[in-house]
């Protein structure tokens, strides 16, 4: 691992590598997976984060914004399998994890596992099944394993869980347990293309279409999130993550008491650790072994925006908690690690 040296440009958002080029394939990953959607880059870069930092990541978004082809494209070009849940009203816990079905030539009872034992698993509109249903991927988004009865499965690694909800409509919907919420590492904010992207959305789904080619395999990419592991963080950055996170629980140490009233809950102690996680991982996509102070605020609303409970009175005026997070990230001054040194 190179280490930083005095002088070097720590703001900057590059993509070089002091030692050598760890993010080729990534960059490869992203080119292929650009090939089928169109203006996303955003949400494609963080669907990497989520893969690389061993995290999952819930997306919003009204239909028809190619969710669902971004995580499937993103399968085809790291090899991985990929299933797909259409979450319903009716839907069961047992419809996801698998059950125990009696077979009747043994007269004994077998596992069937259900479609969560893939590489990527999409929870479609997460939101339109019940909370026993949705609370049902707790275990496994923490954990990477799956209780059947007095059985313990590991799923597959890499594991993403990729959850979807569209924000326009609440009728038949249910709003998720803070428990799992928590539970992902970034909630993705995902909006229209512009008229010359949407123009080239039409252009592609009327040809014909771009056929992905497979970059790395399931394997490669557990070896890469190693690498991602031993990307370097200053002290001071992960002091600065610690209090973006405090200062969301307690607006008034950072100058902000006004907040307060808008504020329930701030960030769990899981929101730092998360930002780290997801800062290193975006250094790594960027071409360099350590990170720098824009990889924490690049990603910053996306790892906290969903921990954040606002108050009723929030509700009343109109306050979102990306605005919140803003007036927090303004007010907490970014540190130097290089005029500070390792």
């Amino acid at each position: 691992m190179n280490s930083p040296v005095r002088g070097q440009d720590w703001t900057d958002g590059g993509r070089r590598s002091p030692g050598g080029s760890p993010a080729g394939p990534v960059e490869q990953v992203l080119y292929e997976v650009k090939k089928v959607i169109v203006g996303q880059d955003g949400l494609i870069e963080r669907l990497l984060v989520a893969l690389l930092a061993r995290g999952h990541i819930l997306v919003e978004g009204v239909p028809g914004l190619a969710k669902t082809l971004a995580v499937k494209s993103l399968a085809e070009a790291i090899g991985g399998q990929f299933h797909r849940v259409q979450f319903t009203p009716d839907l069961v816990p047992a419809d996801i994890l698998g059950t125990r079905i009696y077979h009747q030539p043994t007269g004994e009872f077998q596992v069937s596992l259900g479609p969560v034992f893939t590489n990527l698993l999409l929870a479609d509109e997460i939101n339109r099944a019940p909370a026993k249903v949705q609370s049902a991927l707790l275990e496994v988004m923490q954990e990477q394993q799956v209780t059947i009865g007095r059985e313990t499965h590991r799923v597959p690694l890499p594991f993403l869980v990729m959850a979807t909800q569209n924000p326009i409509e609440s009728e038949g919907t249910y709003p998720l347990p803070e428990a799992q919420v928590d539970r992902f590492m970034m909630k993705v904010v995902v909006g229209y293309p512009s008229a010359t992207e949407e123009f080239v959305v039409v252009e592609r789904a009327i040809g014909t279409a771009a056929a992905i080619v497979r970059i790395i395999d399931p394997d490669t990419l557990v070896a890469m999130q190693g690498d991602v592991d031993r990307v370097y963080i200053d002290p001071s950055l992960i002091e600065y993550a610690v209090s973006l996170a405090h200062a969301s629980r307690e607006p008034g140490t950072v100058g902000l008491a006004d907040l307060a009233r808008y504020v329930t809950f701030g960030a769990s102690p899981r929101a730092s650790i998360s930002l780290v996680l997801a800062a290193r991982a975006l250094a790594f996509i960027r071409g360099r072994d350590y990170v720098v102070p824009q990889d924490l605020t690049d990603l910053a609303l996306d790892v906290l925006r969903h921990r954040l409970v606002l108050s009723y009175e929030a509700l009343s005026d109109d306050v979102t908690a990306d605005a919140v997070l803003q007036k927090i990230l303004a007010a907490l001054p970014i540190p130097d690690p290089v005029g500070r040194g390792r």
